[in-house]
């Protein structure tokens, strides 16, 4: 064996050496550790907020009225312009009034028949009693006198009252209107005939609108919630229950004027398992009208110590409601909690899960990581002003 030439072991240790070579040369480095990810937080500080609970509620007038004949007649004219404003005691209608000023000359005529037999009686009885007295005529002619005296009298009486009822039928030919709001169509037109006892005689309504009414159901699960709420003291109600009522309009603003509730249902519909609340709302432009859907939010309730967060911080799974806080150590934990009722657009109530000085993680909640670090990169404040 020649001593220049490598022996078998010698070739070995170098085919190992240069395989161990370029495997160490093909492994990658190890990747650098994640960061953490930076994260907006809102110190939880409870605070009085208002209660507010709102109900779909519907307009009604607070007198509607249907103007109706009394009388039967044929309609001379209509008066009033349909769907404008009347005043109380504006006239509306007029039937023809010379059957009912007929009838009442006859009635005064009948009534001066009367009156003047009443006074034959009147004298024929004055010159009789006298004699009667004294026994110069019998008896029987003073009770006759006298008969026929209390029978002219009664007559008399009798025939006034048919004058004031034609007085009455007379006026009732001419139809104003009994309050001030707003007039309906006429349902009979000009020259037809009424007939006070059939559904001719409706001819209108008018509906007051100042104020106006707004009926809105409280359930009985919203009353039980109400007053579990109550006997906790999570929601203290005003003095008497003297609730403001606000109404918000169909477009989503608030009514100018607020009013008072002004009566509630005794009980519950066995129907709808709710009771009915009446609100009175001052309305002196008339700009709600009867039949009206719009929302009704009761004012003077409020909630101490409440907890609100936004409500994009609140995560809904399979389980309920969560949020994600960081710890003392700076570790993002997740907090299950219950929540509450809403509070504006974007706010909400927490009723359990978070206490005062808790960091809730309102901005960057994706890029968490539950149980991993993470960076604070806002302040309370900073975050309440987002």
């Amino acid at each position: 064996m020649s001593l220049c030439r490598p022996g078998p072991y010698a070739r070995l240790a170098t085919l190992v050496a240069a395989v161990l070579l370029v495997a160490a040369c093909s492994k990658e480095a190890p990747p650098p550790p994640r960061p953490a990810p930076e994260v907006g937080v809102l110190t939880i500080e409870p605070q009085t907020i208002p209660y507010t609970p709102s109900f779909v509620a519907q307009t009604e007038s607070s007198r509607q009225v249907n103007i109706v004949a009394r009388v039967s007649g044929f309609l001379d004219s209509i008066a009033y312009s349909e769907g404008d404003l009347v005043k109380q005691g504006q006239l509306m209608f007029k039937l023809d009034p010379k059957p009912f000023l007929a009838q009442l000359n006859a009635a005064k005529g009948e009534l001066q028949a009367q009156q003047a037999r009443l006074d034959t009686a009147e004298v024929t009885y004055q010159r009789v009693k006298p004699l009667a007295d004294q026994d110069a005529l019998p008896q029987m002619d003073l009770d006759r006198a006298k008969g026929e005296r209390d029978a002219a009298r009664a007559a008399v009486f009798s025939a006034q009252a048919k004058v004031e009822e034609a007085t009455l039928n007379l006026g009732y030919a001419t139809i104003t209107s009994p309050v001030t709001g707003v007039a309906s169509r006429s349902l009979q037109r000009q020259g037809a005939y009424v007939n006070a006892l059939a559904d001719s005689a409706n001819l209108t309504y008018v509906a007051a609108l100042d104020p106006i009414w707004v009926n809105f159901s409280i359930s009985q699960n919203q009353m039980a919630h109400f007053q579990e709420l109550a006997e906790k003291k999570l929601v203290v109600a005003p003095k008497d229950d003297n609730f403001d009522v606000e109404i918000i309009l169909p477009n989503g603003t608030p009514f100018a004027k607020r009013g008072q509730i002004g009566f509630a249902d005794p009980s519950f519909s066995p129907d709808t398992g709710s009771f009915m609340v009446r609100a009175v709302i001052p309305n002196p432009k008339q700009e709600l009208r009867p039949g009206m859907f719009v929302t009704a939010r009761l004012l003077g309730a409020v909630r101490p110590d409440a907890i609100v967060v936004p409500q994009l911080a609140v995560q809904q799974g399979s389980n309920g409601h969560a949020v994600y806080v960081v710890n003392a150590s700076g570790v993002a934990e997740v907090r299950p909690v219950i929540v509450g009722d809403y509070v504006g657009d974007k706010d909400i109530v927490i009723r359990t899960g978070l206490a005062k000085g808790d960091r809730l993680i309102v901005d960057g909640v994706m890029r968490v990581v539950p149980g991993q670090p993470v960076r604070v990169a806002a302040t309370a404040s900073d975050a309440k002003k987002k």
